[in-house]
């Protein structure tokens, strides 16, 4: 009896072995496919072994991008989008939800509900307007004009989670530091924002990376050659005139670059203290 007990759980181990093994494989192998097509010395998707690295080992694909292409342009374009959309999506949404948490007015809940409702739509919806403002402000074609579409973009859903987090931080810090002197501002910006430091980590990561491959809005706004994304400028290598997939696999494997070093300077404080903040009541 106890033998078959023994026997049964092996069976049950080694499926659910066998079941991890292909979601695995599934999973992992179009990753290691697109690093092998990266440094493969093949130009396009029909000349790849379907075994990774057969075909054998080369860095021109990542030479070429920056010889041959205005790849560092694009990067440097993005970068700077990427980087304006979140420092001013965190200064809005964070000033807007400790207004929102910390103040009574007027209108506050209409207000929050209209937020709550503009997020539900999405946001190609708007494209038209959208289009039709930055052509009024002379917007179009421009990088500050698309960091200000997302912008606009972020705030309504980002202001109601930067919110509900500093709904749990106690007043009474507030309380006493405004008997201590301290203005509105000065409490915000040394005891809130320091205290909601894990969801503005998250807000931050979250705003950096959501316009970095993004393409409907920068084909939109963006026009000339020189204000081109990443998006845009990767999406020529596989266009209908060109099939060069290796070198778009290898522009891919850089961009990654700059997540990985944004997650591991924070995933610190993400891991040991999202769910923390100051004195809850």
């Amino acid at each position: 009896m106890m033998q078959e007990k023994t026997t049964g759980s092996a069976i049950n181990r080694s499926v659910i072995y066998l079941i991890f093994f292909i979601i695995a494989f599934f999973v992992i192998y179009p990753l290691v496919y697109i690093v092998s097509a990266a440094f493969s010395p093949s130009n396009n998707i029909a000349g790849l072994n379907i075994v990774p690295f057969a075909d054998g080992f080369t860095v021109k694909h990542f030479v070429k991008l920056f010889t041959k292409t205005d790849y560092g342009h694009w990067f440097f374009n993005t970068l700077k989008i990427s980087t304006a959309t979140m420092a001013l999506t965190v200064i809005t949404s964070s000033l807007s939800a400790y207004v929102f948490s910390r103040f009574n007015f007027t209108f506050k809940k209409p207000f929050l509900m209209s937020l709550l409702i503009l997020q539900i739509f999405p946001s190609f919806v708007g494209m038209v307007a959208i289009y039709v403002i930055l052509y009024r402000l002379g917007g179009l074609d421009t990088l500050w004009g698309l960091v200000l579409v997302y912008t606009a973009g972020n705030i309504p859903y980002n202001t109601w989670l930067v919110k509900n987090y500093m709904d749990t931080i106690s007043k009474s810090l507030d309380e006493a530091a405004r008997i201590d002197g301290a203005s509105h501002f000065r409490t915000f910006f040394q005891i809130n924002l320091p205290i909601a430091k894990p969801i503005i980590t998250f807000l931050s990561i979250t705003s950096f990376t959501g316009p970095w491959m993004d393409f409907i809005f920068p084909k939109m706004v963006l026009r000339s050659s020189s204000k081109q994304t990443l998006a845009l400028g990767l999406f020529t290598f596989v266009s209908d005139k060109k099939n060069e997939f290796t070198t778009f696999c290898a522009g891919s494997l850089i961009v990654v670059i700059p997540f990985v070093i944004f997650f591991l300077v924070t995933q610190k404080t993400l891991i040991t203290s999202f769910g923390s903040a100051g004195v809850k009541e």
